[in-house]
């Protein structure tokens, strides 16, 4: 079903895994540890067999419109290779990954429209993974800001550290 660019999985006719039959029924359905995904508890009208399915919310028709002008649909698979690649042995679980990637599309689906600049969606990006991890955060930005300098690199690096310096002031008041 499609709403405003969203795509919600409606799986009205899942089949069964076992004998394939074509009607199955909702026993239960619960939100996710997740948040971000609706578990159901599914039953087999004509073997009664149980099995579960996850089913999510997927943005559709966004454009990303690149730097150079060029448009491309948005891929949810380009966009976990990119952060995979800036969490390279870094610490974390798929559950909490998938958190991060839910919470970069709820970012961009807030903005409410079909076409989303690289740049602006590197800034989504960097804003959550500033939170995530500091060390991917930096990866990402190294990469998606062109560095061209040691000096470039010291300047973000200091904004961070000053930003967690204030941070510890805020909680200590």
């Amino acid at each position: 079903m499609a709403i405003g660019g969203i795509f919600c999985y409606a799986l009205r006719d899942m089949h069964c895994p076992v004998c394939n039959h074509g009607d199955t029924k909702v026993v239960d359905s619960r939100i996710a540890t997740d948040g971000a995904t609706v578990r159901r508890r599914r039953e087999c009208e004509a073997c009664g067999y149980r099995f579960s399915t996850n089913e999510e919310v997927e943005l559709l028709d966004l454009t990303i419109v690149k730097r150079d002008g060029r448009r491309e649909s948005y891929s949810r698979e380009k966009l976990e290779h990119g952060l995979k690649k800036a969490l390279e042995k870094r610490p974390y679980t798929d559950s909490a990954f998938r958190v991060l990637v839910h919470a970069i599309e709820r970012e961009i689906q807030r903005l409410k429209t079909d076409q989303v600049t690289s740049e602006k969606l590197g800034e989504i990006v960097m804003s959550q993974l500033k939170t995530f991890d500091k060390i991917a955060y930096i990866r990402f930005a190294s990469v998606y800001r062109q560095f061209e300098d040691v000096e470039s690199f010291q300047r973000e690096l200091e904004k961070l550290s000053a930003a967690r310096k204030q941070k510890r002031k805020t909680r200590r008041k």
